[in-house]
């Protein structure tokens, strides 16, 4: 089995930084993707950020400029650098994970269980 702990969340001011974590432990073999996503009240889950084992990254147009993803493939740890926070950023953000458990094997999805942050004066 895999595990995915997620840690960072809070509450901040609009303008502010925060700086979330996800360290995947388990039945690893090398992990394809890693990324969060992120859901606010009332909304559907959106991708914020994914970056690739080759330290590739894709970003929302709307966190673009303000947040910065990166990884750390011997921790099998993954980072979210949020600067600039705005009200609009308040969700649950949920680290993600696309791994294989075996050369070449089948790949397998797996979702932490999310941290909150919520932006507010």
């Amino acid at each position: 089995q895999v595990q995915l702990v997620e840690s960072g969340g809070g509450l901040v001011q609009p303008g502010g930084s925060l700086r979330l974590s996800c360290a995947a432990s388990g039945n690893i073999f090398s992990i394809l993707v890693m990324g969060w996503y992120r859901q606010a009240p009332g909304a559907e889950r959106e991708l914020v950020a994914t970056v690739s084992s080759g330290a590739s990254t894709h970003y929302a147009d709307s966190v673009k400029g303000r947040f910065a993803i990166s990884r750390d493939n011997a921790k099998n740890t993954v980072y979210l650098q949020i600067d600039s926070l705005k009200p609009e950023d308040t969700a649950v953000y949920y680290c993600y994970v696309d791994l294989t458990k075996t050369y070449g094997g089948t790949r397998y999805n797996y979702w932490g269980r999310g941290t909150q942050v919520t932006v507010s004066s």
